[in-house]
């Protein structure tokens, strides 16, 4: 009896077995123990020479089927059941069974709905460790895995899967949509595809319940509700929940467009634009109109479309000087600048200011030349989007229903016109000569009437 624990009764075999589990209750640890390449001290002498091995990377224990090799003899007998199918811990609620006791653990989880591993920041909690991890990545901007082609870094160790075939041009046929066609780079990013045709959003924030096509979109919108705005723009001082918001908003500030498409050259400053762009070449619309059949590349020019048939207008898109209802509230953000003048983007060749970016890249495309859209029928070239669609119509004689007065049910060329055709029944007059204060529709009007001051 004289090997018995005095803390907590425990009986060991010999008195050199009780020292060592004495230093359980008191924390000490055995110098001898300790690793002379980098000074770790283990609980014992067999904890220290399976930790050698880490350095020696030594593995001495081998699989007889596959010749996979172990470091220690646990491991080896562990991986033994994936060949012998052996799945020896068995949950004892729904019978399920696991090869490993660490895996039933975690299965059990399921059924008690304990979540130990809770983030420090937003409190989100998990049932799996290795889930918290990649969840902190949300909030650190962590980006473990690295290409070692061109150094491009993932958070996701998949990611890096899908991104590392952009670089062989793999792709594997059984990942092809049904729908269009695609050939995707992955299983993952071939579900995630199907749903912009499906509409389909299964994950659901238990919040809001607003809905989202993915598991990682839902949790990083969970994060808008914490409050937790831990990164903040260094220039604007605008704070945001999660990383990379904020480096989405540096490109605001820098200008920098790191997305650039392989066919026209164009740069975009986010990847999902350089997304959509790409439907423009591969003439993809995956957003189909049930009611009159039209497709849309975009989304939002979907949803839009949708509002002809419904007769809906989104009140909170309201603008509170002229009451004009706006497509979107960027949109609304566009058109307020109408009413204060406001002008932001300024071209660095001959200073004319612009309300909007988009206005300013055209106007650019002045000095540089530059004629990106082409028609697919006569190859002529246009340095705007909008003019290369209005032009197409020459060829087909389509009318563009979405250009539809909701008035008068006149149809118009293109969107500005829409614009500015709207403002004969508003009677609004956005455009103020600086000189007698009159007020005019359009900027054209304006531009005439400031030439009879000039004479």
């Amino acid at each position: 009896m004289s090997n018995k624990c005095a803390e907590c009764g425990k009986v060991v075999s010999s008195k050199q077995a009780l020292d060592r589990h004495m230093r359980t209750h008191t924390g000490e640890r055995d110098i001898s123990n300790k690793c002379n390449q980098c000074d770790l001290i283990l609980s014992t002498k067999h904890a220290l020479d399976l930790h050698r091995r880490t350095h020696t990377g030594e593995k001495p224990f081998s699989c007889d089927v596959c010749q996979k090799a172990f470091s220690q003899k646990g491991s080896l007998e562990i991986h033994k059941r994936i060949h012998s199918g052996e799945k020896p811990f068995s949950c004892d609620v729904c019978l399920q069974s696991f090869s490993q006791k660490g895996y039933l653990d975690t299965h059990k989880r399921t059924h008690t709905g304990e979540k130990p591993f809770c983030c420090d920041i937003c409190h989100k909690s998990f049932s799996q460790k290795g889930n918290l991890d990649r969840h902190m990545r949300t909030h650190t901007g962590k980006k473990p895995f690295s290409c070692h082609i061109c150094q491009s870094s993932f958070s996701e160790k998949w990611n890096l899967q899908i991104h590392t075939r952009s670089h062989s041009g793999e792709k594997d046929i059984c990942h092809k949509c049904g729908w269009c066609g695609k050939i995707l780079s992955c299983k993952q990013a071939l579900q995630f595809h199907t749903r912009t045709h499906t509409g389909e959003k299964q994950f659901s924030c238990d919040i809001c319940q607003k809905t989202f096509a993915t598991k990682s979109s839902c949790d990083r919108h969970r994060i808008t509700h914490t409050g937790n705005k831990l990164f903040s723009c260094d220039i604007c001082r605008k704070a945001f929940s999660i990383k990379g918001s904020l480096d989405r908003h540096m490109r605001t500030h820098t200008g920098i467009k790191p997305f650039s498409c392989d066919i026209c050259l164009q740069s975009f400053s986010q990847e999902t634009s350089l997304h959509t762009h790409l439907r423009i070449h591969s003439g993809e619309k995956p957003f189909s109109c049930d009611i009159c059949q039209k497709s849309f590349s975009q989304k939002g020019n979907f949803q839009r479309h949708m509002r002809i048939h419904s007769g809906e207008k989104d009140l909170s898109i309201k603008c509170n000087q002229c009451g004009l209802i706006l497509s979107s509230k960027q949109a609304l953000d566009w058109h307020k600048r109408t009413h204060t003048g406001e002008k932001p983007f300024s071209c660095s060749v001959c200073q004319q200011s612009f309300s909007v970016k988009s206005s300013l890249d055209r106007h650019m495309r002045i000095h540089s030349g530059d004629k990106p859209f082409c028609c697919n029928v006569c190859q002529k070239t246009f340095s705007e989007k909008g003019r290369l669609k209005s032009h197409r119509r020459t060829h087909t004689g389509e009318k563009d229903i979405s250009n539809k007065c909701d008035q008068c049910g006149q149809i118009l060329s293109t969107k500005q016109t829409l614009y500015q055709h709207k403002r004969t029944h508003t009677g609004e007059k956005p455009f103020s000569c600086s000189v007698c204060h009159k007020s005019f529709s359009n900027k054209g009007n304006l531009q005439r009437h400031i030439r009879t001051h000039l004479i």
